[in-house]
């Protein structure tokens, strides 16, 4: 299990495909994970209920009864702090925004290639407690760092702006912690997608399609941190090219 963590990772596999979910079951214990899998959400949610251990959920979107994010909802509001991914056939953006939001961790079409998901699989799995796939932070420097009135806690991939926690997703917090890293100076469309989805991958249609998810996570992100503080603009935008965290040291 060399290219996995030591100790060997234990994923639940929500998809109501037989033959899907059987081949990736497969795979998955091939490279040495422990896998349970289920064809419908309510015995995952059971299970989970149950205090079985998981160290991620993957998760088909469209299934019979309980929906993926429907049992994404049930795994929240029982407080199960386990990360979640969707792998599904559903790809419009609308899709991708809604699992985001309620606090999955990556959002991958079936139709990749297995060795993509497998790798996206690996990226989540190795989110102990929160922090970002990378083997590196996003941002540069200490676990905790102050930038103006931001302060960022890497080891927990938590944000507090003006004292107050910004309830910020895992996704969301990685892409303000790159920004606020490099303080005025810009960065582009194409850096800020891949630290949610990994270098190369592709979304939306057209060339540059990622663009849009790109801003729809900040038009996001500005509204989480608009609602603690109505004058927040420290998100600037770099027009077709991408966005700046605001250097309020330069100004002063």
């Amino acid at each position: 299990m060399s290219e996995h963590e030591e100790a060997e990772a234990r994923l639940v596999v929500v998809d109501d495909d037989p033959m899907f979910r059987e081949s990736l079951t497969q795979n998955l214990k091939d490279d040495g994970y422990e896998v349970t899998d289920f064809g419908e959400g309510q015995p995952a949610l059971e299970y989970l209920r149950a205090g079985n251990r998981a160290d991620l959920v993957v998760l088909d979107w469209r299934m019979p009864g309980m929906t993926g994010i429907q049992l994404l909802r049930a795994i929240r509001e029982h407080e199960i702090d386990v990360p979640v991914i969707f792998l599904t056939v559903l790809g419009d953006q609308i899709y991708e925004e809604a699992a985001l939001h309620h606090g999955a961790v990556d959002f991958v079409e079936k139709s990749r290639s297995l060795s993509i998901l497998k790798k996206r699989i690996e990226l989540s799995v190795k989110r102990p407690d929160g922090a970002p796939a990378s083997d590196q932070p996003a941002g540069e420097g200490s676990i905790v760092e102050t930038i103006g009135h931001l302060e960022l806690n890497r080891e927990t991939s938590r944000a507090y702006w003006k004292g107050n926690e910004v309830p910020l997703t895992l996704n969301e917090f990685r892409i303000v912690d790159l920004l606020a890293a490099r303080p005025g100076r810009d960065v582009r469309y194409r850096e800020l997608y891949d630290q949610v989805h990994g270098a190369g991958f592709i979304a939306g249609s057209g060339e540059e399609g990622y663009r849009g998810n790109v801003r729809t996570l900040i038009k996001r992100i500005r509204q989480k941190f608009r609602a603690l503080d109505g004058n927040f603009e420290a998100i600037e935008n770099y027009p077709g090219f991408g966005y700046r965290w605001r250097d309020d040291k330069a100004r002063e």
